[in-house]
């Protein structure tokens, strides 16, 4: 049996979070609503919102991101992390500014970079199509409504199954693109992961874990596996006036098309300085081993980097450029970054 959609618009309209992509009083933007989601995967409303803003201020509708190069796309990301999403993006609106948005999730799955959570909710929110985009919030509120013990990932299936009867019910199909966000509110407010506030919730009474005493225990999780550790050595090459010298990665696989200190590869065996001098792009200058060592988190990995530094006055080499620090900085990832932090630290006065 589904949980009554009426208890949670009248939760929605009187508690729903003011936040800069939603549109109240009309239909929404779908490349704003496009945007935001992209944004918001994998990272915070409070990370989000400032970005979010600036983003739209550079690229305000999907002709100008498809007109822009990837250069500038990249540069407005960096920071953000999981940097194929600004690829995804950039190719995705390549392909919109031709035809413009599709209106219901099929049509929208059609187009690069953009999945069946993304699609459910471009076409919920923006073109009112009766589906629930289920994201982590919505999994967890039906794992508890219904009681579902199977663990993530393994229950993803059954519980967007579950999340998608609910908009069969009239006052869903109504306002969808308004069912889907305040489900998105629940999760993120009353159905939180750790001490729900079962009290407030508007579905309380058709909560199966809240009757059990189990809400917080829900969603069960299958235990994660050990990261590996991989290894990389950079190198720092200043010249005369301060600046770095720059690389942009390859278009394709991790950090594609992002802007990078120069190193090895990332690998789980140990470098060893001999071998990996033999891949810095000036192999010949006298090189410094900076003390410290930088680390990020992955998806999939953890990496640890340490860092050469040298000096260099001549031209850049082929495939590479200078760039002064701070525009270097605002343009890499924040793994770069942290490279960066490690030359400041050894260059400052102690």
């Amino acid at each position: 049996m589904s949980p009554p959609a009426q208890d949670l618009f009248d939760w929605y309209d009187r508690h729903r979070r003011d936040l800069p992509w939603r549109n109240v009083s009309g239909r929404p933007d779908p490349y704003r609503v496009w945007l935001s989601e992209v944004m918001l995967q994998q990272t915070t409303v409070a990370a989000v919102g400032p970005r979010y803003a600036r983003f739209l201020a550079r690229f305000p509708d999907v002709a100008a991101l498809a007109a822009a190069p990837w250069e500038a796309v990249a540069e407005e990301w960096a920071g953000l992390g999981y940097y194929a999403r600004a690829r995804n993006l950039h190719a995705g609106a390549k392909a919109l500014a031709a035809g413009g948005f599709p209106r219901d999730v099929l049509g929208l799955r059609g187009i690069p970079g953009i999945g069946a959570y993304t699609a459910a909710a471009v076409a919920a929110i923006a073109f009112g199509v009766p589906v629930v985009p289920t994201d982590g919030n919505v999994e967890r509120v039906a794992a508890r409504i219904h009681a579902v013990e199977t663990p993530l990932p393994g229950a993803k299936k059954a519980l967007d199954s579950l999340a998608n009867r609910w908009m069969e019910q009239a006052a869903a199909r109504a306002r969808p693109g308004d069912f889907a966000q305040a489900l998105f509110d629940l999760g993120a407010t009353i159905c939180t992961p750790r001490r729900p506030a079962c009290a407030l919730c508007p579905w309380r009474g058709a909560c199966a874990a809240q009757a059990q005493g189990i809400a917080e225990a829900l969603p069960r999780k299958a235990p994660k596996k050990a990261r590996p550790v991989r290894s990389g050595v950079h190198f720092a090459v200043t010249d005369a006036a301060g600046r770095l010298l720059v690389r942009r990665r390859p278009a394709e696989g991790l950090l594609g098309g992002m802007l990078e200190l120069p190193g090895t590869p990332w690998r789980e065996a140990a470098w060893h300085s001999t071998e990996a001098l033999a891949l810095a792009p000036l192999p010949d200058l006298r090189w410094r081993h900076l003390p410290g060592e930088a680390r990020h988190g992955f998806t999939h990995f953890e990496l640890r980097m340490t860092l050469l530094a040298a000096r260099h006055d001549g031209a850049a080499p082929e495939g590479f450029a200078w760039m002064a620090p701070d525009a270097a900085r605002a343009a890499m990832p924040t793994v770069m970054r942290k490279l960066l932090a490690l030359l400041e630290g050894a260059v400052s006065p102690a």
